[in-house]
């Protein structure tokens, strides 16, 4: 059985993050932030060593070793009964990272939406990186090299992701609006409402 999925889609600092988490609060949607997948991985189950050993050594982790990740913990919220597939849609931030990602997850998901968090401008999402590390006390992420790195790493090989999927799954959402605006717009293409921020 494939879940049915959204997709949360954008640069860092475009908001996926705080877009998936008050999605879901809302009934029969699951939001599983990719990010916390990865920090609370069980070391010792042997795909848990396997992106241990790719991590730790500053190495680019392989997709099917971060798919399969991902797998296991859907698995286990499905397991305790957090997500209830044959009535919950899945919301997904952060992942798939590259094509070859969306490729591998085809087996496994039913994209019927992706929400593209449009943020042409950099300054903004420099601002916004700066002001969350500063706020989550990660030093090393307010650094402008590191955040202009993962700008570039979103270009080359995220960006491409879009193209992976039909014109007609992808809704551009403005990221430049306040978050409560962007929620909106998002709910209304869930409704089938036509809004606004559609035509940019």
């Amino acid at each position: 059985m494939k879940y049915r999925t959204f997709i949360l889609f954008g640069a860092p600092g475009s908001g996926k993050g705080t877009q998936g988490q008050t999605l879901g609060t809302i009934p029969r949607f699951f939001h599983c932030p990719c990010g916390d997948v990865f920090r609370s991985i069980d070391t010792r189950t042997k795909v848990g060593k396997a992106f241990l050993e790719y991590s730790s050594k500053g190495q680019l982790v392989p997709d099917d070793i971060t798919v399969e990740l991902w797998k296991e913990a859907i698995d286990a919220a499905v397991d305790a009964h957090k997500f209830k597939p044959d009535i919950d849609i899945l919301v997904l931030d952060g992942i798939p990272r590259n094509v070859n990602q969306a490729k591998i997850m085809r087996e496994l998901i039913d994209v019927e939406k992706v929400f593209h968090l449009a943020c042409p401008n950099r300054e903004t999402l420099f601002g916004r990186l700066k002001k969350r590390a500063l706020k989550d006390n990660r030093l090393d992420d307010a650094n402008e090299q590191v955040i202009q790195k993962r700008l570039d790493i979103y270009e080359k090989e995220s960006k491409p992701v879009l193209s992976h999927y039909p014109k007609e799954c992808i809704t551009v959402i403005d990221a430049m609006q306040p978050p409560a605006k962007v929620l909106f717009d998002i709910l209304a293409s869930v409704n089938g409402v036509k809004h606004e921020s559609a035509a940019i």
